[in-house]
């Protein structure tokens, strides 16, 4: 993802809250059929260190767990015939296949009315602000029955938490839920690296950002000038002084 200095975002807590904000990811890979993508709740927890893992599931009619778990075992074939160990058993191809998934939080347009600098020049144009985060990983496909149920216990439990009273999987009959589990393969990612982006004018002069809070106001986005507000100072204050940069 193409991120310039001024909206790199790589405080693990924010990226974390940009995964949960973001409603319905997106689940890439590329396999002997090309690239592949999937819209899918994707949950992360924090362990392991240092980036956590993401959970989530596929329909078993979607051939992209399948590209995964081949993609998985071409790897795990060439890694054998290049001097590992290998222990005479039949590779499940199921574990360290590489994929990516796109989380995009909040998001807005800005009109170029809201800055301060066309009453100035004139150079402006719109653009589009947004949170974003790519989480880059290895896959492992869950179908044991045991650890399947647990992935989509997890899954209800984040999303029901919001609830009055909270839909647990153990509401249903075992049978049905056991019928259910069939028809899906779990999704285990574990990140090995992220990159964040919080695109929220920060290379536009103060000014202009303060144009961009009132914008969005008068339009009646409390949401994006609440998010816009929490990086930029009140129009009546100044804005902080810059860190000094790192030392080498």
């Amino acid at each position: 993802m193409y991120t310039p200095p001024a909206h790199v975002e790589d405080d693990p807590a924010i990226l974390a809250a940009i995964m949960r904000a973001a409603r319905l990811p997106i689940l890439v890979s590329g396999g002997a059929g090309g690239i592949e993508a999937t819209h899918l709740p994707l949950t992360h927890q924090p362990d392991p260190a240092p980036h956590g893992r993401l959970i989530g599931h596929l329909a078993r009619g979607n051939p992209q767990w399948r590209s995964l778990r081949d993609d998985a075992g071409r790897e795990n074939t060439g890694r054998e015939s290049t001097g590992r160990e290998n222990t005479g058993r039949e590779s499940t191809g199921r574990e360290g296949a590489n994929a990516m998934a796109i989380f995009q939080a909040h998001d807005f347009y800005v009109s170029p009315n809201w800055y301060e600098t066309k009453r100035e020049t004139g150079k402006v144009v719109p653009t589009w602000n947004y949170e974003a985060v790519h989480a880059y990983g290895t896959i492992e496909i869950i179908e044991d029955a045991t650890r399947l149920r647990a992935i989509v216990e997890a899954l209800t439990d984040h999303h029901e938490a919001s609830q009055p009273k909270p839909w647990q999987v153990s509401d249903a009959p075992d049978d049905y839920i056991a019928s259910q589990l069939k028809g899906i393969v779990g999704v285990v990612m574990t990140i090995t690296r992220l990159i964040g982006k919080r695109k929220l004018s920060q290379n536009r002069p103060l000014a202009d950002r303060q144009g961009v809070i009132a914008g969005l106001t008068a339009a009646g986005d409390a949401p994006s000038a609440a998010l816009m507000r929490s990086l930029n100072p009140p129009a009546d204050q100044p804005a902080p002084e810059p860190s000094p940069p790192p030392r080498e």
